[in-house]
């Protein structure tokens, strides 16, 4: 039993053909395609209000130089709220439980954000190695300690996305789970759990969407530091 709960996190295969990327397709199609006309549906008006909102949010702090990530960060953003959002569905994969997933769209990120601070500015880049003010001593030191935590960055973007995501879909499945087996012998325990199993998917819901927020928020802190 205990293995089967980590049954949902294996990637699907149909004739031996891996369907990740079928999943990682198809939130593309879901999305409703632009309009030349000028009074939009209802859905396009909405879609458009929350793009523009979360940009000019995202956007806030960086320097114009920062501003041509734009369209980048709101696809990635529409893109995990998106897989995150249809891995709730019954008999659904998350890609974005497999930490391979994560790891790749978080470490070429972080990767050309620190390209671009070593080639725009690599004085002040490397001085982020060093807080001003450093004892003599302790100079190799934190050297070590700041360049281990630049490398840990990417790592800290799959890992909290991966474990967030997994918990939440762990917590759903024992929940159901206990249900199940309790409608039978304890009928209001099991109404109880299952209110509570809803409870948890509407957590999961929004932790859908906090999560595919904070991983690209975070980015956008990183690039904020290298322009």
């Amino acid at each position: 039993m205990t293995l089967s709960f980590f049954d949902q996190f294996m990637s699907p295969t149909y004739l031996g053909v891996p369907l990740i990327a079928l999943a990682l397709s198809l939130p593309w199609t879901l999305f409703p395609a632009p309009s030349s006309r000028w009074l939009n549906n209802r859905l396009l008006t909405l879609q458009s209000w929350f793009i523009n909102r979360f940009t000019q949010q995202l956007l806030l702090p960086l320097n114009p130089a920062g501003h041509k990530w734009a369209v980048l960060f709101m696809s990635l953003m529409l893109f995990l709220i998106t897989l995150n959002m249809l891995g709730l569905l019954p008999y659904t994969f998350t890609p974005t439980t497999q930490l391979s997933l994560n790891m790749a769209l978080a470490v070429p990120l972080w990767l050309a954000t620190v390209i671009i601070g070593l080639r725009n500015q690599p004085t002040i880049a490397l001085g982020h190695l060093l807080p001003e003010g450093t004892p003599t001593p302790l100079i190799p030191v934190l050297i070590i300690i700041e360049t281990i935590s630049l490398f840990i960055r990417p790592l800290a973007l799959g890992v909290r996305l991966t474990a967030n995501l997994t918990a939440g879909h762990l917590l759903i499945q024992l929940i159901a789970t206990a249900a199940f087996v309790l409608l039978p012998l304890m009928p209001t325990v099991a109404i109880l759990t299952a209110i509570l199993l809803l409870l948890l998917t509407l957590l999961e819901i929004a932790v859908a969407m906090i999560q595919a927020y904070v991983f690209v928020l975070l980015l956008s802190l990183y690039l904020q530091e290298n322009v």
